[in-house]
């Protein structure tokens, strides 16, 4: 079967990139269309492929500033064509990656990581006021109508969808009016579950990890923080890394920055707990806290609803510093009867070889129409 595999950009590989990876490994062979790839930036498993990229791939600078040319981006997917004929176009998406022209008769599967979150219900997290100048907000409004309406079209021409959570897949019908599957995305559990259980927590400290976008709300954890007599680790970076490290920030509160992969495993384990603010589409930190045998304090919605329990951790009901501040000083309580096999227990129900092999029944489920 020869399948082409396509996805919005291979600038760094994160959790979108490894769902990709996991695809390339049960599609040998699998050609890669994306807007532009930073060479040596993805796997072996991605960087092997044949990859083919749009006109974007040659404006100056590309690779540092490609956020800056979303407007772009739906004329650059649509003009990527095939090179040659495919049994299978199999789409994983964030942004523009489902807009790609099939010919017809040729399947169109995609797997939503989310429908394009900047311009619809998280809009004002990446737009709204204090979070860009004057001249991005102004740019964000004019064409957030035109590039809706161009989500809504484009999801017209695919065959079938699969989101990577429930809380996905009812966007996918609010925003798109389609059904969807669902299949839960791979954590590379491995790693993480090679670490003993036996003594987790004794670092004493609470971890936020992740990028530094908007909708991350890093801001709401470094505030809550400000009132508690508890120290929060912060690793990560991101374009909001600027605004949120310049700020004077209180003794208990300290940034590591970006930090080795081979690091996180111990650095997830010798935590008290994972500090987990945004509304994620899915979320894989929490997933990889649990594999350690660590707790999470969530907010309650979105993906961590899928994947944290109660016996996992603890929730705050409202996105703000207050809430999380209140579970914080909540948890003492609750970790009494915490049991780490339960947290590692529960990551391991959203392992890689799970996601595959239901991937490889959505394949078969269109191929036989």
């Amino acid at each position: 079967m020869k399948v082409a595999l396509v996805h919005d950009w291979l600038v760094t590989h994160r959790g979108g990139e490894r769902v990709l990876d996991a695809l390339c490994e049960v599609l040998p062979g699998a050609d890669i269309y994306t807007l532009i790839h930073k060479p040596g930036s993805q796997s072996p498993a991605i960087e092997s492929r044949r990859i083919f990229t749009s006109f974007l791939q040659h404006l100056p600078g590309i690779h540092s500033r490609y956020r800056h040319f979303l407007p772009l981006m739906p004329k650059a997917i649509e003009s990527l064509r095939l090179q040659g004929t495919y049994d299978l176009v199999l789409s994983s998406s964030h942004c523009v990656a489902k807009g790609l022209r099939t010919p017809r008769g040729t399947p169109h599967l995609s797997y939503v990581h989310a429908p394009m979150r900047y311009m619809w219900d998280l809009f004002d997290d990446y737009f709204g006021p204090g979070r860009t100048g004057l001249p991005v907000r102004a740019a964000a409004h004019a064409v957030r109508p035109w590039l809706r309406r161009w989500d809504r079209r484009t999801a017209a021409g695919v065959d079938r969808f699969v989101a990577n959570s429930r809380h996905i897949a009812a966007k996918v019908r609010r925003f798109w009016g389609r059904e969807a599957s669902v299949v839960h995305p791979p954590v590379a559990l491995e790693r993480f579950a090679q670490v003993p259980l036996e003594g987790g927590g004794q670092g004493g400290y609470f971890l936020w990890l992740g990028a530094f976008a908007p909708y991350k709300r890093l801001d709401i954890a470094l505030e809550a923080f400000r009132g508690l007599d508890a120290p929060l680790w912060v690793v990560g970076t991101g374009q909001d890394a600027a605004r949120l490290g310049g700020e004077s920030l209180p003794a208990n509160i300290r940034f590591l920055g970006n930090v080795l992969d081979a690091s996180l495993p111990a650095l997830y384990r010798d935590a008290r707990a994972l500090i987990f603010t945004p509304e994620e589409d899915f979320g894989i930190t929490p997933l990889e806290a649990q594999a350690t045998g660590r707790p999470v304090i969530a907010y309650a919605k979105g993906g961590a609803l899928e994947t944290v329990t109660n016996q996992t951790g603890i929730f705050f009901p409202e996105q703000t510093p207050a809430a999380l501040a209140a579970a914080v000083r909540r948890f003492d309580a609750w970790e009494q009867g915490f049991r780490p096999e339960d947290a590692r227990a529960q990551a391991e129900r959203f392992s890689r070889a799970r996601f595959q092999q239901a991937m490889l029944e959505e394949i078969d489920a269109i191929l036989r129409g």
